[in-house]
């Protein structure tokens, strides 16, 4: 009798790195996120053509991010004790029809709905396939998160880019072609969920949940530390994805094309940092790398207000890399404070990245508006300094040891 092991059925032996599957959430966050990326970066047209003011440019942020952000946390603790592989495909299908939505919308609120169903598609993706990452990482965690990571800011950086020559000058209508990216992440989606659903039935050993060495009051402070981390990284790149245009525009003068040649500068340095943030982390420890990425980032976002053109694109190029490489090492050490809650750990912490970038967008928005769109980034400069706070995380592979 012979037995024949199908595609989707991959089996690998107990802790040896399972590298297609890792590229393959890798390259699914890449579309998911390189479509989201399109959204702040047809702004300047839908503010031309929809008549929109600034608040009202952050208010479609601020809907995307939300429906992004709060159904996470409880997708990420439900599929903890009940696992749905076939989530990841369906909760794509969302972004799908958002996209299309998005390409004929005709009012503010049709804008805003397909905003929400793109970031429902968001809220069901990240925690689902964190955890196929970590599944799938042979024990290298830092290694599994920043490689997921890095796939969702190439996507991030390539946005813009593809908006660029797709969208802008071009008319509403082509955001529809975005659709085909969704349609093909959905179809690597089902390949990813047969192997999830595979590797779930398969026999293994009893491994005991090791608890966490501190005591719930220190896990939830630290747990605390790293929200107000996450609050000042993400407020600050806020600043950056949704205004780093319309700032480039008014302060500059530059053309909206080459605008988002900028921002594209900006969010390949994101994607840069965070792959390197994953691997650092497992060899020198996450506490170092998260002390480096946001405190070391205060200089240059300091600086960044009173720079010409030139220096504004290399700081933001130095911030997009520094700043970035903390992400992934904040939700490696908030799982292993919680051993055993991967899902919902991952789910908090995505869900709180969009959550803040949502609010901070609404807020700054309503700010340059009142004050102008430079005095939102003097303002958001200060941000990274509460990377002092980092000073209060334990040590946990001191404990673990």
């Amino acid at each position: 009798m012979t037995t024949t092991t199908s595609p989707h059925t991959i089996s690998r032996p107990h802790g040896e790195t399972v590298m297609q599957i890792l590229g393959a959430v890798a390259l699914v966050h890449l579309l998911n996120d390189l479509t989201q990326a399109m959204l702040p970066s047809i702004y300047p047209m839908l503010k031309a053509e929809f008549g929109l003011s600034f608040t009202q440019v952050g208010l479609i942020t601020l809907t995307f991010q939300c429906t992004a952000s709060l159904l996470q946390p409880w997708i990420g603790l439900y599929t903890d004790r009940r696992p749905m592989p076939f989530l990841l495909p369906m909760g794509m299908v969302a972004t799908l029809i958002g996209v299309l939505m998005m390409s004929f919308a005709s009012t503010f609120p049709s804008l805003l709905l397909s905003a929400a169903l793109i970031g429902v598609g968001s809220s069901t993706f990240h925690p689902e396939a964190s955890r196929v990452a970590r599944a799938a990482s042979g024990g290298r965690f830092g290694f599994a998160q920043s490689l997921f990571q890095v796939g969702g800011n190439a996507g991030s950086a390539l946005g813009p880019v593809l908006a660029a020559a797709i969208i802008i000058g071009r008319g509403q209508g082509n955001i529809a072609w975005f659709a085909l990216l969704v349609a093909a992440a959905i179809a690597v989606l089902v390949y990813v969920s047969r192997w999830h659903s595979h590797h779930l039935a398969q026999p293994k050993k009893a491994v005991a949940v090791v608890a966490s060495p501190l005591s719930k009051g220190r896990v939830y402070g630290a747990l605390a530390v790293l929200a107000l981390l996450v609050f000042s990284k993400y407020i600050y790149m806020s600043s950056l994805t949704s205004y780093y245009t319309f700032y480039l525009i008014d302060k500059f003068g530059v053309s909206v094309s080459n605008a988002q040649m900028y921002l594209f500068l900006f969010l390949a340095a994101v994607a840069a940092g965070t792959f390197m943030g994953g691997p650092i982390g497992d060899r020198i420890g996450r506490k170092r790398v998260i002390w480096i990425s946001i405190l070391g980032a205060a200089p240059f976002t300091l600086a960044l207000p009173y720079v010409n053109l030139f220096w504004t694109a290399v700081l933001t190029v130095v911030i997009g890399f520094v700043i970035s490489s903390a992400f992934s090492a904040i939700v490696v050490f908030a799982q292993e404070l919680m051993p055993g809650k991967v899902g919902m750990v991952a789910g908090i912490f995505f869900g709180l990245m969009f959550g803040v970038s949502g609010i901070g967008a609404a807020a700054m928005g309503h700010i340059a508006d009142v004050n102008g769109i430079a005095y939102v980034y003097t303002l958001c400069s200060y941000l990274p300094l509460l990377g002092i706070l980092t000073v209060l995380l334990p040590h946990i592979e001191q404990h673990r040891h």
